[in-house]
């Protein structure tokens, strides 16, 4: 077991504070002295009495995870140990327990040799870079021996198992799931642990690879949005004649879909059919989506009878947007589908449940469900482009296609003209414009896309 004494000087680097979260090269950029610093710091600065920790499957993660508690413990805070669960797990047990707080030991999606941290308040609001991060970054890499002056946290178990499943299935009419045959690739992450619970409540016939908790990742990176991670969920679909495939990031958090025809689901169009089945339980919802979106979303929430919001793409945005407007539902073109009867949270099980229970209930292959999509909307999904001066060139894409739309800056550029749109968003790590565009026409959608890179890229 780790100990503060291990690391006198923390191995803690500024670049591992992250927009949304903390992601860093084990143990080059973050060790567990630096978790410890995070995990004290983190309580230094918002006081909770008691908070959630939980870890994923990485080789570091158990060690990490004992320093955060460690340092949270010395601190003052009490801690609720949740053992190996994912990321959405933790966000389950800080609303379901009313704690104040929780950490979420992962680097998720990203390979083998990192580490991380996502960090949550009461209600399982995002510690970001606007909301605290940057102040649990200054505390923590300052002098590591600060006066304590408070009396020691204590460190307790807590199974949620048993309530999490539950609070996941509660989303569905599990009766009215049919035997599909459903292919699931949970790249050795967390997915392999936390699905076999809800998969014996269920009657489809579940097709598992790579469930084995690995953090070595021996069969593929944890990252379905990649094309080459991909690769096998495809060919598993299409050889076993499955009804569709999920494969799930590391931390369990996102899922993505193939169809029957062995055809990836972009998010978007995931977003539309999900909006459309929480309707169905609960009309005239509103439902958020990001400023990259298909058309598809607002079209089908307006034609269910739902309110579509549009929304600054990022999880603080969504969460805090989804609880002022009271939505249903809010989903992203990167795969995080947010529920508000799930602290407002995302989570990647809940879709992959309403997606078994909506093609069940259609009664067709999802490939004809998507035919609706797939042949009005034609998507360029987003494509990234380094520039040198990123605000020159939003003002040159402006004044060059400005005028063919209306112009919205809720998150980048945005225009929308009459069969086109787009959206050009900066990164917020690196000198690089996001590009997602959207046309009417497979041929419209190619002439604008290379308009706008050609802008982007001269």
């Amino acid at each position: 077991m780790w100990s503060a004494a291990t690391s006198i000087v923390p191995v803690l680097d500024a670049k591992v504070f992250k927009a949304y979260d903390i992601r860093g090269i084990y143990p080059e950029d973050l060790d567990e002295a630096g978790a410890y610093a995070i995990g004290r710091a983190y309580v230094e600065e918002f006081e909770p009495r008691t908070i959630a920790v939980g870890r994923d499957m990485r080789l570091s993660s158990p060690s990490m995870a004992d320093a955060v508690m460690r340092g949270a413990t010395e601190a003052g805070a009490d801690v609720i140990d949740l053992g190996l669960v994912g990321t959405e797990m933790v966000y389950y047990a800080v609303g379901e327990l009313d704690l104040e707080g929780g950490v979420m030991v992962t680097a998720s999606h990203n390979p083998k040799e990192y580490t991380g941290m996502k960090i949550v308040r009461r209600g399982a609001l995002p510690v970001g870079g606007d909301s605290g991060l940057p102040e649990i970054r200054t505390r923590a890499m300052s002098v590591a021996d600060r006066p304590r002056g408070q009396s020691l946290g204590h460190v307790r178990k807590e199974d949620i198992w048993p309530r999490w499943v539950d609070a996941v299935l509660s989303f569905i009419d599990a009766d009215a799931v049919k035997p599909l045959r459903v292919v699931i690739d949970a790249a050795n992450g967390m997915a392999g642990v936390m699905l076999p619970p809800v998969l014996e409540r269920l009657p489809i016939v579940a097709v598992p690879y790579f469930f084995e908790p690995d953090g070595t990742f021996p069969n593929h990176e944890p990252n379905p949005l990649l094309p080459e991670n991909r690769e096998f969920i495809v060919g598993e679909v299409t050889s076993e004649s499955a009804d569709l495939g999920v494969a799930f990031d590391g931390d369990a958090d996102r899922c993505f879909f193939v169809d029957d025809a062995g055809e990836f689901v972009p998010g978007d169009f995931v977003t539309a059919l999900l909006a459309e089945a929480i309707l169905e339980k609960e009309p005239g919802a509103k439902i958020l989506y990001d400023v990259r979106a298909s058309w598809a979303v607002p079209e089908t929430v307006e034609q269910a009878g739902g309110t579509a919001l549009v929304n600054r793409v990022g999880h603080a945005f969504f969460k805090h947007r989804m609880r002022e407007e009271g939505a249903a539902f809010g989903g992203e073109v990167s795969g995080h589908y947010y529920f508000r009867d799930f602290s407002q949270a995302d989570s990647g099980v809940i879709p992959f449940l309403l997606m078994l229970e909506l093609v069940s209930k259609r009664g067709r292959k999802l490939s004809e469900i998507l035919a609706t999509y797939r042949e009005r909307f034609f998507i360029t999904g987003e494509l990234n482009t380094p520039v040198t001066d990123v605000a020159l060139k939003l003002q040159e894409l402006k004044e060059r296609f400005g005028a063919e739309g209306n112009v919205s800056h809720l998150d980048g550029l945005s225009v929308d003209a009459k069969d086109w749109h787009m959206n050009v968003r900066p990164s917020n790590t690196e000198p690089l414009l996001r590009l997602n565009l959207e046309a009417l026409s497979p041929d419209l959608m190619e002439r604008k896309r290379d308009e706008v890179l050609d802008v982007i890229r001269k």
